[in-house]
């Protein structure tokens, strides 16, 4: 870990970075559009168009860096990141909020896909799955810390606009002083998403499933503060409690993974997470909220790195790198759909709504792969490969280093596909 971390510390420090910038802006705009009065749907559809655009990101910025390099993109994304991020407050308009969140994800998806691949291209084979963990670790961290910026200044005024915007430039220096060109993008074979399907309904199906679990966290959780009366101290601890929970529990999730029968924790993490949701619906007290925070946070990220390393027992090795890009457009498709089904069940319901959408979507998530469980034989825990720790917005870089790492565990690469349904 600590070769790891010598080798890619400068690039990790400007991950930190970006990830304090981005955190901060996701949970100040649900809080500041409340005070703009916008709606419960506007933001919704705000908060959605983060995760359309982090999807066309992650479909053209491979080509974009091809073009022009690397150096060149990830400058140019991140410069307008800074820019886009000082213009909220100027722009204060649902719809051009809704423009504004398109661009800036599409721009974080292109820097992800851009600093991912140079982590890459710094760990040797060895150490990928311990640079995984770290990078892991740091994008956690960096929202945790991105709320307590929140309580630095008012939240109706510019300066936590401004933060993140230095923030973004700041993260600039680390990562282009220090990296040095990788090695252009390669073509992979396709897949059909029909293909993909018969290979894993699980793995499918749960992957849409846990992306929109995520993004409602993500992008709804300050507009859900805000609805339930929560000042700025709350709504900031509340944030980091998802995300505290998704970075301790992924690991012991990691664990078990390697040592029991993957659909059992898929069935366990999900009907967890569904009872945290309820827990949230039925608390009476904040400490009580916190605790299902740290619930629903603590299942969503292990269940999305349960479900890919579920999919890839059944992969041949060869179609690992066309599967994730179909892959990571099925969590893009349940990620713009969480946060306008929440934002819809918060205006029906109340607060009890955000919670109600965790709740019936991680039930149904546990209850396919019970039904799942019945319709094909159990794998044995000694062929299936390595669980890779990785969070839902990963860019198909990070995806594909996890099914190369996943590939060194026993047996791993022997192309065993046992019976599809």
């Amino acid at each position: 870990m600590l070769d790891t971390l010598s080798r890619s510390w400068a690039l990790l420090l400007g991950v930190l970075l970006l990830m304090v910038g981005n955190g901060v802006q996701a949970s100040l705009l649900g809080i500041r559009g409340a005070i703009e009065a916008f709606s419960t749907f506007e933001m919704s559809l705000v908060m959605s168009a983060y995760f359309a655009g982090f999807l066309g990101g992650s479909r053209f910025a491979p080509d974009l860096i091809a073009r022009v390099g690397h150096v060149r993109v990830f400058a140019a994304l991140a410069s307008f990141i800074s820019a886009i991020l000082i213009l909220f407050p100027v722009a204060a308009n649902p719809w051009a909020w809704v423009v504004l969140r398109f661009l800036i994800g599409f721009c974080f998806s292109g820097v992800y896909v851009t600093a991912e691949s140079w982590l890459n291209n710094a760990a040797s084979n060895e150490h990928r799955g311990k640079a995984l963990s770290l990078y892991m670790i740091v994008q956690s961290t960096g929202i945790v810390l991105a709320q307590g910026l929140l309580l630095t200044a008012d939240p109706s005024g510019f300066v936590l606009f401004v933060i993140p915007s230095v923030l973004v430039s700041i993260a600039f220096a680390p990562i282009l002083l220090s990296v040095a060109p990788t090695p252009i993008f390669g073509t992979s074979k396709s897949m059909s998403f029909a293909h993909l399907f018969q290979i894993s309904p699980l793995g499918c199906v749960g992957i849409f499933l846990v992306g929109g679990v995520y993004s409602s966290m993500f992008g709804m959780a300050a507009v859900y503060g805000t609805q339930a009366g929560f000042d700025v101290g709350e709504i900031s601890l509340f944030v980091a409690m998802i995300y505290i929970g998704g970075m301790v529990l992924q690991y012991p999730f990691g664990f078990l993974s390697d040592r029991m029968e993957r659909r059992q924790l898929i069935v366990t993490a999900a009907a967890i997470g569904a009872l945290g949701a309820g827990i949230g619906i039925l608390a009476g007290s904040f400490p009580v909220l916190l605790l299902a925070a740290f619930l629903i946070g603590g299942m969503s990220s292990p269940l999305y790195s349960l479900l890919l390393a579920h999919t890839n027992d059944y992969l041949d090795p060869e179609d690992m790198s066309a599967a994730s890009g179909r892959l990571m457009f099925i969590t893009g498709m349940g990620s713009i759909g969480g946060p306008l089904a929440t934002g819809w069940l918060l205006e029906a319901f109340g607060p009890s709504g955000f919670f109600a959408f965790s709740a019936a979507v991680l039930a149904v998530l546990a209850g396919y792969g019970l039904y799942r469980s019945t319709k094909r034989p159990s794998l044995s825990v000694e062929s299936t490969g390595n669980y890779a720790a990785i969070p839902p917005t990963a860019s198909r870089v990070t995806l594909e280093v996890a099914q190369d790492y996943y590939q060194e565990g026993p047996e791993a690469g022997s192309g065993a596909t046992p019976e599809q349904s």
